[in-house]
C-alpha cells in the first residue's frame, strides 16, 4: 500500500520558505523546480515566501526573488522582514546561522529546491541545522554522500549493491601525471567509460568516452567541475545502449518506493542537454519490466535510500543491460541491473521524473509538495528527542 496523502488540519497557516537559486552549475534547474512549486503549493494552507540565492552568492527575497525567477540576476541586497521579528539582512557577507533564532521564528519550514554544489551537498542542510528549523529532505550526512558520487559507492558497496566497475581519481593526479591515469583506468576498465566530477548533478561535466582519443578533453571537463573525478564503465559494452531506470522514494525511517520508470534518451546518454533542452527524451512510466524485475529495482533504491541516510525524497538511478538475443533453444539470461546514482534533491517541476513517478503510483504533484512539508516538520519534531548536550 502507497502512503497516505491526508492533509493535517492545522490552526493556522504554516509559514513555508521556498529556497532556490544559488551558485552552482545547477542554477537554472533550480529555477524552474521552484518556479513549478510556487504555483501549484496549496495557498490556502501554506504561507509561502520565496528565497532566492543568485549566481554570486546573494540572498534575496519578495520581489527580487520573484524576479529572479524571471531572469533578472541583479544582486540586490534585501531585507526580509516578518510581523514577528526584526528584519534580517541576507546577502552574500551575512551569517545566516547567527540569525538561527529569529529565522526559526518567522519561518516554519524551508522547502531548499537548490539542486547541485552549494544546495544539494549538506552545506545549506548545516546552515539549517544550526538554525534549527524545519527542512525538506536528507541532512548534512544523506545530502554530502548523495552529492559525492566517491562516497556514495563507498556506502553502496558496504550495502552489497550492484554497481558497475569505476576508478576514484583526484584531479591533481590527472593534472601531474595523465599518462599514469590513462594507464590506470584503461588497466581497470573497458571503453566506452563515462567520466563525471564526483560533486554535481543534472549530469553536467558528464562525458561519454569511446576510446583514448577522447579521455583527456573528458577528463579536463570533468576536472574543472570538481577534484574528485569517477570514471566508470559503461553497461552493455560498445554500441550497445543501456536501458536507464528510474525510481522516485518518499518517506523519513519508513520509506516507500515509486513505479519503476524508463528514460530513452533522445542523445547517446541521458546528458543535461536531454534532460532540459531536448524534446526527443522519451519517458516511459511505468517501465516494461517483469513483476520480479520490478519488484528488485524498487527494493534497491530503497536499499539505497538507507544505505545514504537519505530523508524526505530521492530518486534512485539504475542500468540494465541491453536485451540479448538467445540463441535457439536457449533461455535469454536475465539482463543484470545495476545501481548508478541517487540524487537528494532531483529536478521538481511538474514534468520531472520524480512527481512524474509519484503521479503514476497514484500521488499527485499539490500532494507530494504537501507530503514533503509534512515529512520535513515531522523529521524535526523526531529530531527533539535528542539530547545534544549534558544536564
Amino acid at each position: 500500500m502507497y502512503l497516505s496523502m491526508t492533509k493535517k488540519q492545522t490552526k493556522k497557516k504554516l509559514r513555508v520558505g521556498i529556497l532556490f537559486g544559488g551558485r552552482s552549475g545547477e542554477h537554472e534547474v533550480s529555477l524552474l523546480s521552484a518556479a513549478s512549486i510556487l504555483n501549484a503549493i496549496d495557498k490556502t494552507t501554506y504561507d509561502v515566501v520565496p528565497i532566492g540565492i543568485t549566481k554570486q552568492g546573494q540572498w534575496i527575497t519578495s520581489t527580487e526573488a520573484r524576479n529572479l525567477l524571471a531572469g533578472d540576476t541583479k544582486p540586490v541586497p534585501v531585507l526580509l522582514k516578518t510581523p514577528k521579528t526584526k528584519s534580517i539582512q541576507l546577502s552574500a557577507s551575512a551569517d545566516l546561522a547567527q540569525q538561527g533564532n529569529s529565522l526559526a521564528q518567522s519561518l516554519d519550514v524551508i522547502f531548499p529546491v537548490l539542486h547541485g554544489t552549494f544546495g544539494e551537498d549538506g552545506t545549506i542542510q548545516g546552515l539549517l541545522e544550526l538554525a534549527d528549523i524545519a527542512y525538506v529532505g536528507s541532512g548534512v550526512l544523506g545530502s554530502a554522500t548523495g552529492m559525492d558520487k566517491s562516497a556514495m559507492k563507498q556506502l553502496f558497496a558496504a550495502a552489497d549493491l550492484p554497481q558497475t566497475p569505476h576508478v576514484n581519481l583526484l584531479r591533481s593526479e590527472w593534472k601531474s601525471d595523465a599518462k599514469r591515469c590513462t594507464k590506470l583506468i584503461e588497466k581497470n576498465l573497458n571503453y566506452p567509460v563515462f567520466v563525471k566530477p564526483a560533486n554535481l548533478g543534472s549530469s553536467v561535466g558528464i562525458s561519454k568516452v569511446h576510446d583514448r582519443s577522447e579521455l583527456a578533453p573528458a577528463m579536463d571537463l570533468a576536472a574543472s567541475y570538481d577534484r574528485k573525478l569517477i570514471i566508470e564503465q559503461g553497461v552493455g559494452g560498445p554500441g550497445a545502449k543501456p536501458r536507464e531506470l528510474e525510481v522516485a522514494v518518499l518517506g523519513n525511517d519508513s520509506p516507500e518506493a515509486s513505479v519503476v520508470g524508463e528514460i530513452v534518451p533522445g542523445a547517446e546518454f541521458y546528458d543535461y542537454n536531454a534532460k532540459y533542452h531536448s524534446d526527443t527524451s522519451v519517458p516511459i512510466i511505468p517501465a516494461k519490466l517483469s513483476k520480479s524485475e520490478s519488484k528488485q529495482i524498487r527494493k534497491m533504491a530503497i536499499a539505497a535510500f538507507r544505505a545514504c541516510d537519505c530523508a524526505g525524497l530521492a530518486r534512485v538511478d539504475f542500468l540494465m543491460e541491453p536485451a540479448v538475443k538467445s540463441k535457439k533453444n536457449k533461455k535469454p539470461k536475465p539482463a543484470r541491473i545495476y545501481l548508478n546514482e541517487i540524487n537528494t534533491m532531483p529536478g521538481f517541476t511538474s514534468i520531472s521524473m520524480y512527481p512524474k513517478l509519484w503521479e503514476a503510483t497514484g500521488v499527485p504533484y499539490k500532494q507530494l509538495i504537501d507530503r514533503l512539508i509534512t515529512l520535513a516538520t515531522e523529521r524535526h519534531q523526531e529530531k527533539q528527542q535528542t539530547t545534544f548536550t549534558r544536564v
